[in-house]
């Protein structure tokens, strides 16, 4: 069986590695009086059916019986007020700061008797589709979360009978469950934001003063993919696909990208049906470095709604949605108002039936990865061949900031940032990923290639150009010419993209980005132990300058 839940007596002492006193306070709160704990879908679905903060709209759920649900089930919508996106700013890790951290111990456990005020829900769930990689999760949330913890066992699989039997057949992980305590009521002036704070070595979390479903989501994500790291696996927040052409062979393509990046477009795209697609999933899997081969983390999809009008044929997969109206239609019924005109960042937790070529893992080992980033400097697709480089490329992977995020006051939302691996989630030393990226690009020798998906200085770089441009090399009839004089970079020749290096101007904006990655690397170097990149990293950057 997978992560532990119970211990024997013998392991029951305070030098047990697998204890801490987060840990502890976060567990032991789940087993108070004032637990109900949720053993089906059903029955999360019925409390989230009552909840005062729902809208029971009169679309209906599709493939009920599969998820778990009665039949008639409905779409429930409940939305939040000021803020409705992740809030980076309030996460903290245990271990980065020792005098935030004693300061910190008090306020929690207050927190938690404080929250044993009110009732409390709990419920399970499995994270990781294969027996290679599960592990369980516990949550626990007040008494007016109906609708997040609904959510949340949707997300994720709720452990069922079916499930069950795969867990106990699972690979055996010398680390206890995912815990994770909830409470949005909680303020403190110190954290006006509110607070994430993960002890990432024991797996537990507290989330307090934040009622976005998406905190829950990636806190759950956050605590997986560093069990999966320290088995050896990718840490992965992107997509993955395969794709199997008429003569038999397989690519397997990950998209990495921010939210509002084009990731899951990337993934889901059908390519006029010119090959036989599978999709693993859209934001989170991981990478095994053994053998190459991919796990799917979770079941169902977190996705934006904005693309997304009142007839589109994705709604028949909603099944519950976040920060998005409610309208009536001609018939009098309770319909979605969607394309984020109440806010931004409308979102569902849409099922995996959306997708009707969904699989759980690929034994196939993955052929290429794309960093997908909004830099006006490159061409549509830029082919990288330095193993080193192509890791460094994506540990400073240029984006823009989405509306999935609740920024600070005064930051520019369309300025370009680094996010390295398009992962804020990370919760262990960036230099691990770089080594973990690495490896793939040397040891398992996959192609690289950046994908810039906003602007080509002027040009829109459309959704069908990237498409076609994925499509040309998944052939293997792309043509790359040399991007100026890096004999590591490559670019694939297209009209209306072509870079112009007799332009001085052109050639400046060039070095100018690859200064903005070296400048990162180096500040991070003086300010952040979390962010350090080892020397090589810098070295590759900086040859390309040179």
């Amino acid at each position: 069986m997978s992560t532990k839940s119970t211990f024997s007596k013998s392991e029951i002492r305070k030098s047990n590695p697998l204890f801490s006193s987060l840990r502890s306070v976060v567990e032991t709160a789940m087993y108070g009086n004032n637990i109900k704990e949720l053993k089906t879908i059903e029955e999360a679905y019925l409390l989230a059916k009552d909840s005062m903060h729902t809208v029971v709209t009169d679309l209906l759920v599709k493939h009920p019986e599969k998820l778990g649900l009665p039949y008639g089930a409905s779409v429930l919508v409940e939305n939040g007020g000021a803020v409705v996106g992740r809030t980076a700013a309030a996460k903290r890790i245990l271990g980065e700061n020792p005098e935030e951290d004693a300061k910190l111990a008090p306020i929690i456990r207050e927190a938690i008797y404080q929250g044993e005020k009110k009732m409390r829900y709990k419920g399970s769930a499995y994270v990781g589709l294969d027996p290679a990689f599960m592990v369980k999760a516990h949550l626990t949330v007040p008494v007016g979360q109906e609708n997040n913890m609904y959510s949340w066992l949707l997300n994720f699989q709720i452990c069922n009978e079916v499930y069950n039997e795969l867990y106990v057949r699972s690979r055996a992980i010398n680390e206890g469950d995912i815990l994770i305590y909830q409470d949005p009521e909680w303020h403190h002036p110190d954290y006006p934001m509110g607070l994430a704070y993960f002890d990432s070595k024991h797996n537990a979390a507290v989330i307090l003063g934040m009622n976005y479903f998406g905190e829950l989501k990636k806190a759950t994500l956050t605590m997986a993919w560093g069990i999966a790291h320290r088995l050896e696996y990718v840490a992965c927040h992107g997509g993955q696909k395969k794709f199997t052409l008429s003569n038999g062979k397989n690519y397997v393509s990950a998209f990495f990208g921010l939210s509002g990046s084009g990731k899951s477009t990337l993934t889901h795209a059908k390519h006029g049906n010119k090959y036989a697609v599978e999709v693993l999933h859209d934001d989170a899997f991981i990478i095994s470095l053994a053998d190459g081969s991919s796990i799917a983390l979770e079941p169902s999809y977190f996705d934006k709604t904005q693309d997304y009008p009142s007839d589109h044929p994705e709604i028949d997969y909603f099944v519950t949605v976040q920060n998005v109206a409610v309208t009536l239609d001609e018939n009098g019924d309770k319909v979605l108002l969607t394309e984020d005109l109440r806010n931004g960042n409308g979102r569902t937790v849409k099922s995996r039936y959306a997708t009707s070529n969904r699989v759980d893992k690929f034994n196939e080992p993955i052929d290429a990865i794309y960093w997908i980033m909004k830099d006006d400097s490159l061409p549509p697709v830029v082919k990288v061949t330095d193993p080193i480089l192509a890791a460094t490329f994506g540990a400073t992977l240029a984006t823009k900031r989405s509306t999935a995020e609740r920024l600070k006051k005064g930051i520019d939302v369309n300025k370009l940032v680094i996010e390295p691996y398009a992962n804020p989630f990370r919760i262990y030393p960036l230099k691990e990923d770089f080594d973990h990226f690495k490896t793939l690009f040397t040891d398992r020798n996959i192609d690289c290639y950046i994908l810039n998906t906003g602007y080509f200085l002027d040009e829109k770089v459309t959704p069908a150009v990237t498409l076609s441009s994925i499509e040309s090399i998944v052939e293997g009839t792309a043509d790359f010419k040399p991007f100026g004089t890096f004999n590591e970079l490559s670019y694939l020749a297209l009209e209306d993209y072509e870079p112009n290096f007799a332009d001085q101007g052109y050639r400046q904006l060039v070095q100018e980005r690859l200064q903005m990655r070296i400048a990162y690397i180096q500040e991070e170097q003086e300010k952040n132990k979390m962010n350090v990149l080892p020397d090589e990293a810098l070295e590759a950057m900086q040859k390309l300058i040179d």
